[in-house]
């Protein structure tokens, strides 16, 4: 546990670097991080997300840190759509197979990508959370794939409850999400 503190240690001190908001150095690629740690740490992980926007929330900071927790996300979605009470209907009635295909086939990036493009404002940070919360039915891949078009100019870090190796994620160290290269990881 004390290399995962020392790990969260360094996110700070690199989103203060005037490098990190202007995306030098990174050869003209988007900003997108991840932060990967073990599946089991999700909690301190958690804590510490808070008190990253909390160290940022003055406003000379220059700073403006967004977190969009894809779960609470896709639940809100639900609500929305009106579609949140007949979930558990579905799954009581058709079983869990009728309902993760409802589910995959709703839960599109192109959903996520216009909420996130609706609350963006004036923030300069993402921080995107909630990845494994909401496995199997939005993958993390997916969502980074898309969220290029949106977010070409915002630093995006990714907090990821597995191993993301700068080529290949594998959520919780079972799953092989996707072959992804386009990150970095955040800290090592």
């Amino acid at each position: 546990m004390s290399s995962l503190n020392a790990r969260l240690d360094k996110i700070i001190p690199k989103i203060k670097e005037d490098k990190f908001i202007e995306g030098r150095g990174l050869g003209n690629e988007i900003s997108f991080y991840v932060f990967d740690y073990e599946p089991q740490h999700e909690l301190l992980v958690r804590d510490y997300i808070q008190h990253i926007k909390k160290e940022f929330s003055y406003e000379s900071s220059g700073r403006q840190i967004i977190e969009f927790d894809l779960y609470r996300m896709l639940i809100d979605i639900t609500k929305e759509k009106r579609i949140f009470d007949r979930i558990f209907e579905m799954e009581e009635r058709q079983g869990k197979d009728a309902l993760f295909r409802a589910m995959t086939t709703f839960a599109k990036p192109d959903i996520f990508l216009e909420k996130i493009k609706e609350q963006i404002e004036d923030c300069n940070i993402v921080l995107l959370t909630g990845i494994g919360k909401v496995y199997p039915f939005v993958r993390s891949h997916n969502i980074l794939n898309n969220l290029q078009e949106v977010l070409d100019k915002v630093p995006v870090i990714m907090f990821y409850p597995g191993v993301y190796s700068g080529d290949d994620l594998v959520l919780f160290n079972k799953f092989k999400d996707s072959n992804y290269y386009r990150a970095f990881r955040l800290v090592d």
